[in-house]
């Protein structure tokens, strides 16, 4: 999002306004119903995950356990956390008006329906469960894809293409997981895809919100602009991400990720992020892209050094680190800024990106120390959970109610 305030509509009365105002609540703004799914989903993906991974509870998916859980946070939280960003964006991005009413409403519940199919895969079938699941992706993808063209705003179509990347990762995800027992690639896949998109809005949203938050605040050091080096460090990126999706333990592999890793480390100091510490929603997002480099080193450790540190908890550098705080970072922060509320966050806003950050250091330690692992992968769900349940707390309210006008 290029702004923290709605797009107006060109015409008070023309029919679309019309339509807008007279669509309930949740279903005039895309934000509102996928924000709030993200946080269920993103609730429910742990709270389910963690008795199932004790061999206390069992869905019947067709899913092994552990894809499930990868699977409902990589294409459920993410992707509900994507689809509010992005249909919340667009309109500023292209001036059009915002998809709201039927069409949204209709858009959410083809994303619920993924979730239960997913959920219920060992009774309906997988075929029957991926191509209910799939197909939200591709709606989604089709939806962006008429606004943008529409607006003719070509160079978002940079974002499309990572949007089908993921409807093709999913796709992938399914077929192994049906014919394999186990969705190795189609989950690096969607690891891959996602740092991707976070690499490529985050470079977007974190130097500029940064910036208009400095500039009120007088004379310092500012974000550098996006330039050459930006698209060198997210070609770099996606160059070592595709090669650690074919040979995820070669030692090309390793420096490829390395030299990604350094150049993300160096684009991330080149947004002034030293001087945010006064604001919480603006040094989450530095926080949060702080993992982005991270996870591009400790996964080269893992390669070479997989005894010093376990390949999946380098991998939840990215995915609980960079996905789970960039996300929670832009929704508290979108949710505030739309419904009327104050750009600053509260204390509970604060603890919940706090909580996320034990997170994701308790899943990394745990790769770290093998002998005090359970302990840590229960640390780690709590605090997740404990984010998750505080975020719907928190902004369940602002998600279904009315926008808060000034006074």
């Amino acid at each position: 999002m290029s702004s923290d305030t709605p797009t107006p509509a060109r015409r008070a009365d023309s029919p679309q306004n019309w339509r807008r105002r007279a669509a309930p609540t949740l279903f005039s703004y895309g934000f509102r119903p996928f924000f709030l799914g993200a946080g269920v989903v993103g609730l429910a993906a742990i709270a389910l995950w963690l008795p199932m991974w004790e061999g206390h509870f069992a869905l019947p998916s067709a899913f092994a356990p552990v894809d499930w859980h990868a699977h409902e946070l990589l294409f459920g939280y993410l992707g509900a956390a994507m689809a509010g960003f992005l249909l919340t964006a667009i309109p500023n991005w292209t001036g059009r008006l915002p998809v709201a009413g039927r069409p949204l409403a209709l858009l959410w519940s083809l994303w619920i329906a993924g979730r239960v199919a997913v959920a219920i895969s060992g009774v309906i079938g997988a075929v029957a469960a991926a191509t209910i699941d799939v197909a939200f992706l591709l709606a989604l993808a089709a939806l962006a894809a008429r606004e943008i063209v529409a607006g003719k705003n070509w160079r978002n179509l940079r974002v499309l293409s990572l949007v089908l990347f993921l409807g093709a990762a999913n796709i992938v995800f399914h077929v192994e997981a049906a014919t394999q027992g186990r969705a190795a690639y189609g989950t690096r896949m969607a690891i891959a895809g996602a740092v991707l998109l976070v690499s490529l809005i985050g470079g977007r949203i974190v130097p500029s919100f940064t910036r208009n938050w400095l500039a009120r605040r007088g004379q310092g050091r500012l974000p550098a602009p996006f330039g050459r080096f930006d698209g060198a460090t997210i070609a770099a990126s996606a160059a070592a991400l595709g090669l650690w999706i074919i040979l995820p333990e070669a030692r090309a592999t390793a420096a490829a990720l390395l030299i990604a890793g350094l150049m993300q480390a160096l684009r991330l100091a080149r947004w002034a992020g030293e001087r945010t510490g006064a604001e919480p929603l603006v040094w989450s997002l530095h926080l949060a892209y702080g993992f982005a480099p991270l996870g591009f080193l400790l996964c080269a450790v893992a390669i070479v050094a997989p005894d010093a540190l376990a390949p999946t908890a380098a991998l939840h550098a990215w995915t609980v680190g960079l996905v789970g705080l960039t996300t929670m970072a832009v929704m508290t922060r979108a949710t505030r800024g739309h419904t009327g509320h104050a750009l600053a966050a509260d204390r509970a806003t604060t603890l919940l990106y706090l909580l996320l950050m034990l997170a994701v250091a308790a899943r990394v330690a745990a790769g770290v120390f093998p002998a005090a692992s359970f302990a840590l992968f229960h640390v780690a769900a709590l605090a997740w959970i404990g984010a998750m349940a505080l975020f719907l707390y928190m902004y369940a309210p602002m998600l279904t109610r009315a926008r808060r006008e000034p006074r």
